[in-house]
């Protein structure tokens, strides 16, 4: 199997992507704050929604959230999916279509928690409540959990993945969008796709990790995944877009995997944005990376039923 697979981009993909990029700039770069929460909410909850999807709110190991129930579920496995935000927005009710499109690809059901954002929660508040929910998940009953997230839900995902390798191996594997794994920033395409990002600026950025990390060391492997204990890892699924200013977040994450042996592929969507997986509808790009990743989520869960 491939390890590094380059997806071009479709001449089609290529005009609507322009157009939104260019809407995009006028903010780049621009300071996020707490007010900006109900505006991220309600680009998320523009996500077409699916008819065969419920959903049901939840508390699960004392952490609120989701219950993404697609019409055709496997009783025995779950997905855990943890939404981004940069650590500072998002939440489960903003994403349920998202996850919908996700958890009807995967064949079984989701949850999705409201975990602590910061500045008003910061570091490990979030790490804290992920593996909260993933322990109780764990003693439902439920014999396969996966892990997936995008952006700083992506970073979760992966630092819980860690943290969860040699334990229990019900954890059956990750799949991650455009996931942020290292907070010290030392990525080079923060250079190198710097004028090709429409959304994010290193400066913003450094802002972001600075209201999430407070004083903590942005090394800490629960901070930055790609610092993190990698051996014993099951496998793992990455997408992310080449003009992303986190492009290098996820191929030094892979090669790392790669070097200890686990089981990991990294997707590259040329053309595409942050986020480009949001963008169900408009462009195929979406599409095809959401049905790549619920096939990788129905072979770890066994197949389907």
């Amino acid at each position: 199997m491939e390890r590094f697979v380059v997806h071009p981009l479709d001449p089609e993909d290529a005009a609507m992507i322009a157009r939104i990029s260019a809407g995009a700039r006028a903010q780049k770069g621009a300071r996020w704050s707490i007010e900006a929460r109900p505006q991220f909410d309600a680009l998320m909850e523009g996500v077409p929604p699916r008819d065969d999807v419920t959903f049901e709110s939840a508390t699960v190991g004392g952490v609120p959230g989701l219950w993404v129930h697609p019409a055709s579920s496997r009783s025995d496995a779950a997905l855990l999916y943890l939404h981004g935000g940069w650590f500072v927005a998002g939440s489960a009710k903003a994403y349920r279509h998202l996850v919908g499109h996700i958890a009807a690809r995967a064949g079984a059901k989701a949850f999705v928690p409201d975990y602590r954002l910061a500045p008003e929660h910061p570091f490990p508040a979030a790490v804290e409540d992920v593996l909260a929910a993933y322990r109780a998940m764990s003693e439902m009953g439920i014999r396969r959990i996966a892990v997936a997230g995008d952006s700083a839900g992506g970073n979760l995902a992966l630092v819980l993945a860690s943290g969860v390798a040699a334990g229990k191996a019900i954890l059956v594997g990750a799949a991650a969008l455009s996931p942020v794994t290292d907070l010290t920033l030392s990525g080079v395409t923060y250079e190198t796709r710097a004028e090709a990002d429409p959304y994010f600026t290193k400066q913003q950025v450094a802002e972001l990790v600075h209201a999430y990390l407070g004083s903590a060391d942005p090394s800490d492997p629960r901070a930055s995944p790609l610092q993190g204990r990698l051996s014993g890892l099951p496998p793992i699924h990455i997408h992310v877009g080449d003009d992303e200013v986190l492009l290098d977040d996820s191929r030094r994450y892979v090669e790392r995997a790669l070097a200890f042996g686990i089981d990991t592929r990294l997707d590259v969507w040329m053309g595409m944005p942050h986020g480009f997986a949001a963008i169900l509808g408009p462009i195929k790009a979406s599409t095809q990376a959401l049905d790549a990743i619920g096939t990788f989520l129905t072979d770890r869960f066994g197949g389907r039923n």
